[in-house]
This record gives structure tokens, C-alpha cells and sequence, in this order.
């Protein structure tokens, strides 16, 4: 399997080249296009684990229903993916540790790769943001987006990021919520919120626009049906 990330930052698109009858795994709807002879299973869950039930904790964590398996034909082929909101994408390759993924960012793994639903606690709930995040695992590789740019930060102590600026985080970091400024009303009339405390060693992936803020500013201007 070999992925280019094109058109990045602000409109980046995933082109995977696939080896005979090799198999990419990606979320429902993502597919821009794909070569003539590829076969293209649509199921809930990610072949020899889960069903229904696996399906029904994405949705939880924010992500589709159904998954599709890309399986090349005896001369390979490609598959060129997308997401909704335009921006960044990022391929890596899991080796083995666990990744906490936001929602809606999951795009396309390896079949070794594990996808599975991780619960934060009752301490994201406040935070505006899902507390069902998709937790990553296994080895092979595995492609991210993003709203708008993505940037890795390393953490080594201490490290604050708006809820809202998350893509993905080591399973090694732990985390709080807590208050951005240091009184509560100071933090919402700053527009910041609540944010998270990152503690450990690991890294943070951060997204440079705020889906939720987003939506809040463009929602005035719709005009209803």
C-alpha cells in the first residue's frame, strides 16, 4: 500500500495505491474515485470483528454506519479519497500504540489496524465536544483528516489546546478540562471556553479551525427551507 497526500492543506485529498487483491479499509462516503476493476464491499464493521455493534459505537463516536473495503483486482489498483469538510490529511503508520482519534476524523486504515469506540469520561462531556472518541490500534497504516490545516505538537509536561483543535492524541497523554483563563467568566467572554490540559510524553495532532465555531458563525446566515 502506497499513500500520497494531495492538494494539501485546504482541499487535501488521500490517492492510495493498492497491490493485487490488497484491502483499504475507509469511512463510508468518503470514496472520490477508484480504478475500474477495484471491488468494493460495503459492511458495518471491519471483517472478522464486531457487527451491528461495533457499527452502532461509531456512530457514537461521531462516524459512519457503514465501512467500505477496497479490494484490488490481480494488477492492483487506486483509490482517491476526501472528507466533507475541506482541509488536511495526514497518513501514518501504526506501529503497535493506540491513538484516541476525534470525531469525524477517521479516513482509511489497514485491515490490521483496529478501530474501536473510547469512552473519555464524564470530564469531556463538559467540554463541548464528543465523549465518544474512536480509539486506533495495531499496526499498518492509517489516514486522518482535518478542518482547515493539521500540525503535530510534542508534548513533554504540559501542553493546552481548545477542545475543538484535536484531531488525534497518544493514548500515553493523559488529560483534564478545565477553564482556558483563570476565572470562568474571564474564559467564556475571552471566546475560549474550555480547553484541554494534556500531561505526559507524547504527541497531540491539533487542527487549525473549530468545526463547532464554524458552524456557529455560518448558522446565522442560513436561510431556513
Amino acid at each position: 500500500m502506497h499513500v500520497e497526500i494531495e492538494h494539501r492543506p485546504g482541499n487535501s485529498a488521500a490517492k492510495v495505491s493498492l497491490d493485487p487483491m490488497e484491502t483499504l479499509i475507509s469511512e463510508g462516503g468518503s470514496m472520490i474515485a477508484t480504478s475500474g476493476d477495484m471491488n468494493i464491499e460495503t459492511t458495518t464493521r471491519q471483517r472478522g470483528s464486531g457487527g451491528f455493534f461495533a457499527a452502532a459505537k461509531r456512530l457514537l463516536a461521531g462516524e459512519s454506519f457503514f465501512l467500505n473495503h477496497f479490494t484490488a483486482g490481480g494488477n492492483g489498483g487506486e483509490v482517491y479519497l476526501a472528507t466533507t469538510l475541506p482541509g488536511d490529511m495526514i497518513h501514518t503508520q501504526m506501529e503497535g500504540q493506540n491513538l484516541i482519534v476525534q470525531s469525524g476524523s477517521f479516513v482509511a486504515c489497514a485491515p490490521s489496524v483496529e478501530i474501536d469506540l473510547g469512552w473519555q469520561g464524564f470530564k469531556a462531556l463538559f467540554s463541548g465536544e464528543s465523549v465518544f472518541w474512536l480509539k486506533v490500534s495495531g499496526q499498518g497504516d492509517l489516514i486522518l483528516s482535518s478542518f482547515g490545516a493539521i500540525y503535530p505538537v510534542e508534548v513533554d509536561g504540559e501542553h493546552i489546546v481548545d477542545t475543538g483543535h484535536i484531531v488525534a492524541f497518544d493514548e500515553t497523554l493523559d488529560f483534564k478540562i478545565t477553564k482556558a483563563g483563570k476565572s470562568w467568566i474571564g474564559s467564556f467572554l475571552g471566546g475560549e471556553g474550555l480547553v484541554c490540559k494534556f500531561h505526559g510524553h507524547g504527541t497531540v495532532w491539533c487542527q487549525s479551525h473549530n468545526p463547532s465555531s464554524f458552524g456557529w458563525a455560518l448558522g446565522p446566515n442560513l436561510r431556513p427551507r
